[in-house]
């Protein structure tokens, strides 16, 4: 293969000189023009501890690709903390922020007639975001993830960014006092990478090593480990030695190695995010996947990994117990995992199965003969509230039916009001519309008001379901992602204070109980709130796909 495939176009022959003068003004001279030009797309921000190191981290990536005979050229994206903006209308931008993640990285290889692309990604939505690039670029590329971060430790225990949005909860009730409040914020986050639990993060990053176009291994490494430098250089050569075997995206995302994605996610209880940016990815290559592939799997997956936020552990004890590959080889075991299919490294997902190494003693992932649960975190329910379907979080608690009177509420504000004010009760259906894709517009988490609620002691007896979305960092019975959504006259927006709601997850059913013709009547006198229309959340409002189809901008 040619390995300026691409790059010849722009820094050969007589009519380039102009070109070639611009670059070698800042320092690029005729041997570096000569070889293949490797785009480094950097997510690095200063606005958040998961991004924040991966501007030290490219210098590595950098000097790999130096070191393997490539010229790497770096440039940057926008990124979106969730954590941050969370509970507030910055949230709104956060799924957006994927798009014009994939956007950039997109604009910048095709402007610049890159060979090969590496991107460094670690909050939320820039690893998918990273991902769909790739599968929309099909050039050679490799997508490394930043790492996460470790535990803070309070009063002896390990603690999370959860603790803190549940001590929100438990201070609103009087269970913990300011100061213990304030202690908790201190201690939660201590340092950079993204959140320690199997929140969305580690869920994808996971999901990625398991599909094939992260490094299995190298990538999840922690953000703050020794080794993330020297696994940051060998990414920069493995881009090369993709470059080399002229491998794209397109060989490695294929329904195979996304239903392996799904398994990982169903067998760690990953975030239910996972649904939304797997299918984007799968959109983005080309490849059928459906909403119900995603319950077909988890059905049939047992839960193993005892992560947080139901479980013990976090993303560094996973590290230290053998990573993705021992997950690998427990589903390979099971006969569930696709075995033959590639990955970036060179060698297919069935052989990194093979060459795991498991830490003796280590009580992460379980083995098969005692598994969390017999099937995995997730399940897709539809029924007259939800048409074209929702996603419901089943790890980190027991609950699979429940019926409730709805309490009403037009945005995440004037219900994380209700919350904190205690005018929740045992046994509501807390239901949040208009923060859908469109009607958000964003489709804004909801980890405030479902922390707040577990905080007030609430989350054994009370169920919530929004159009909107729910952290990684969620636990609780709740459902998210309502399609349609209530901007567009899904039912969800015929719900009234009072109504009788019921979740089944055996039967896979999410109902209103109201009859079909008073169900179609409230729609026709229904008006949602006003939206955003102009700048950047206009134009995704007007773009967006339904989230049942992964809720990209390209139809």
């Amino acid at each position: 293969m040619d390995l300026k495939h691409r790059s010849r176009a722009l820094t050969e022959g007589r009519d380039r000189a102009a070109a070639r003068a611009y670059l070698k003004g800042i320092g690029y001279d005729d041997e570096a023009l000569s070889k293949p030009i490797i785009g480094v797309a950097n997510t690095w921000i200063e606005t958040m501890p998961c991004n924040f190191h991966l501007r030290a981290l490219a210098k590595f990536v950098k000097d790999g690709i130096k070191a393997a005979g490539g010229t790497p050229m770096e440039f940057n994206t926008v990124a979106i903390s969730d954590g941050i903006t969370m509970g507030t209308s910055g949230m709104k931008t956060s799924l957006v922020s994927r798009e014009v993640v994939a956007d950039s990285i997109e604009l910048v290889t095709l402007g610049h007639l890159f060979d090969a692309v590496i991107c460094l990604c670690a909050c939320d939505k820039t690893i998918p975001g990273t991902v769909m690039a790739l599968a929309r670029l099909d050039v050679p590329g490799v997508m490394l993830y930043g790492g996460s971060i470790p535990p803070g430790h309070y009063k002896g225990r390990d603690i999370t960014i959860m603790d803190v949005f549940e001590a929100v909860g438990a201070n609103a009730a009087g269970k913990i006092t300011d100061q213990d409040l304030a202690d908790i914020e201190a201690a939660a986050s201590p340092g950079a990478g993204a959140c320690g639990g199997q929140y969305t993060a580690n869920t994808m990053a996971m999901a990625f090593e398991m599909m094939g176009i992260s490094p299995i291994g190298p990538s999840l490494a922690p953000a703050q480990d020794a080794s993330k430098s020297d696994h940051a250089y060998a990414a920069g050569e493995l881009v090369m030695d993709v470059l080399r075997r002229g491998q794209r995206p397109s060989d490695l995302i294929t329904k195979e190695s996304l239903e392996n994605a799904i398994l990982a996610v169903a067998a760690s209880g990953g975030s239910t995010n996972a649904v939304l940016h797997l299918l984007a990815v799968a959109r983005e290559a080309g490849v059928p996947l459906d909403i119900d592939d995603f319950d077909r799997i988890a059905e049939s997956t047992p839960s193993l990994c005892d992560l947080k936020p139901g479980g013990r552990f976090v993303a560094t004890d996973l590290h230290a117990a053998g990573g993705t590959a021992v997950l690998a080889k427990r589903l390979s075991e099971l006969g569930l995992l696709h075995v033959d299919a590639p990955t970036v490294t060179g060698k297919t997902i069935g052989q990194h199965a093979q060459e795991a190494t498991e830490a003796p003693g280590q009580e992460v992932i379980r083995p098969l003969s005692d598994p969390i649960k017999k099937t995995g975190g997730i399940a897709i329910l539809r029924g007259n509230l939800a048409p074209e379907g929702s996603v419901v979080k089943l790890s980190g608690h027991e609950r699979r039916h429940h019926t409730g009177p709805a309490r009403v509420f037009e945005g995440e504000e004037a219900c994380m009001r209700a919350v904190t004010q205690g005018e929740i009760n045992p046994g509501d259906v807390v239901v949040i519309r208009n923060e859908g894709p469109a009607g958000g517009p964003g489709m804004r988490e909801m980890l405030a008001v479902t922390a707040a609620i577990v905080g007030e002691g609430l989350g054994d007896s009370v169920a919530l379901l929004t159009d909107g979305r729910f952290s990684g960092a969620t636990r609780g019975f709740m459902a998210g992602h309502i399609a349609p959504e209530a901007v567009h006259k899904g039912p969800i927006a015929a719900v009234r204070e009072g109504d009788t709601i019921t979740i089944d997850v055996d039967r896979r059913r999410i109902d209103v109980d109201v009859p079909d013709e008073e169900i179609q009547r409230r729609l026709d006198d229904y008006t949602p709130p006003p939206t955003v229309t102009r700048g950047v959340l206009g134009k995704y409002a007007a773009l967006v796909a339904s989230a049942s189809e992964g809720a990209i901008t390209q139809r």
